[in-house]
């Protein structure tokens, strides 16, 4: 973490409606000390502009097509502050909150904007808070994620979750298996676990997330142990724990 802010800060937008990136880049035209590296329409444009351009400062709405917000920040490595600009209701809003991210709702006053741009500049070189706890915080009851995204190199891999099979925890990573192929996020699994919908994913072991609908059979392995063999005949090892999980629920959806 740094400690003063530098004298000169650097600072991308991303807003899909170009009158809402207008607003910002008039009022930050009042503070000489921040330069505009990059605007972006879009979360793919986001990812890219900020992978190359490692801005101190990250104007970020939300509700975008393509990737929204929180997509973007799980697919962003680097240290800097964030500003949501958002239309987001007050349930979300009480997440960021929690998680002292800085927000701006539209539409916002000048002083609204200043107060969370300074606070934003002293904690300039901070690490962002993890998007996937914001995300996971910010989702009403009940509502899971429809898809994973992750980012290989420069692309950018949106998986539909009924495309996914199962999920490898990899220290700091997990692998996310879909389709015969596995790609690598930077991710928790607990955080990834509570993303997804209970009744059709099951941490089957503390390395392992799976796809109930890929589970073809539960066969034993050794004395009081087990393994998942899926569909595609994959085996996946199975905890004391996960066992008991797995099997009521095998059994509640008729497998």
């Amino acid at each position: 973490m740094r400690g003063e802010p530098k004298e000169k800060l650097t600072a991308v937008i991303v807003d899909d409606e170009e009158l809402a990136r207008q607003v910002l880049r008039e009022m930050l035209q009042a503070h000489p000390e921040i330069e505009v590296v990059a605007e972006c329409g879009n979360g793919f444009e986001a990812v890219k502009a900020v992978s190359e351009r490692k801005p101190d400062l990250l104007f970020l709405d939300i509700q975008m097509p393509k990737l929204d917000g929180f997509e973007v920040l799980e697919l962003i490595d680097g240290d800097m502050a964030v500003i949501f600009v958002t239309a987001h209701d007050e349930h979300a809003l009480r997440a960021f909150e929690v998680h002292a991210v800085d927000y701006l709702l539209k539409p916002f006053s000048s002083d609204r904007f200043e107060a969370a741009l300074e606070r934003a500049k002293q904690r300039a070189g901070a690490a962002v808070p993890a998007a996937r706890e914001l995300s996971a915080a910010a989702r009403e009851l009940g509502e899971y994620a429809s898809r994973v995204v992750v980012r290989d190199g420069t692309r950018v891999q949106i998986i539909p979750v009924a495309k996914l099979d199962y999920v490898e925890a990899q220290d700091d990573y997990v692998a996310v298996a879909s389709q015969g192929k596995k790609h690598l996020k930077q991710q928790t699994i607990a955080s990834l676990e509570a993303m997804l919908d209970p009744r059709n994913f099951l941490r089957i072991h503390r390395s392992y997330l799976v796809n109930l609908e890929r589970v073809a059979k539960i066969e034993p392995y050794g004395k009081d142990t087990h393994v998942a063999v899926l569909h595609d005949g994959t085996k996946l090892p199975v905890s004391r724990a996960g066992y008991g999980r797995l099997k009521a629920l095998l059994e509640g959806k008729g497998a």
